[in-house]
């Protein structure tokens, strides 16, 4: 279809991608639990929009700059590591009253979860590593091919978030009442933060 080598296994392989626990996960969910479901939604497209830059970039052929250039992929790797270990730490020394970490206009929602996915390695390598795979060298139709591929990443990532979006609001107005529980999940959204800045760091 379009020149897309194995659509179903193409369609199989974002669903999983996305479902994958990560940093743009974890900022979806705490995005909504912050400002409800329109910072969710913010943060949607946040994540749509960096997905859309990275898998252009592979077609632009940053792929074969950062495979030639080692150091510069291992430069963006310890990027995303010090962004995501610095939000969990405001995370966790966080007090109560404090202004929140994910700031409540939707365009800083939008920001940080685009500024997290582009930063995040596991998005990089799959669209400059992984992507590519799918493209069928022979039915190839050039820019036709990149625009449907483009085009079903941003559909099923939309559909992706609407309903991490729509549940975690359900269970956020259900917590709020308990400013105990808020604050403590917060500190773990914390920890896991600095989990993955750690894990991006000393991964190879």
């Amino acid at each position: 279809m379009f020149g897309i080598a194995d659509y179903g296994a193409f369609v199989a392989a974002i669903v999983l991608f996305l479902a994958i626990p990560g940093p743009g996960n974890l900022a979806l969910i705490t995005s909504t639990g912050k400002g409800g479901v329109r910072a969710g939604m913010a943060a949607c497209l946040g994540v749509i929009a960096a997905d859309q830059v990275l898998m252009w970039a592979a077609v632009a052929g940053v792929a074969g700059l950062l495979a030639a250039y080692p150091a510069a992929f291992s430069a963006v790797q310890w990027l995303g590591a010090l962004y995501l270990g610095w939000m969990g730490f405001k995370m966790l020394a966080a007090k109560p009253g404090d202004a929140p970490v994910l700031h409540i206009a939707p365009r800083q929602y939008f920001r940080q979860a685009a500024v997290i996915t582009l930063l995040n390695p596991k998005a990089i390598v799959f669209y400059m590593a992984f992507f590519p795979l799918f493209v069928n060298p022979v039915t190839h139709r050039g820019m036709i091919t990149f625009a449907a591929m483009a085009a079903t990443i941003a559909t099923l990532t939309f559909l992706y978030c609407l309903v991490v979006v729509l549940l975690t609001h359900f269970l956020a107005e259900r917590m709020r009442a308990n400013p105990t529980v808020a604050r403590a999940l917060e500190k773990t959204a914390g920890v896991f933060l600095i989990g993955f800045g750690v894990k991006l760091a000393i991964s190879k």
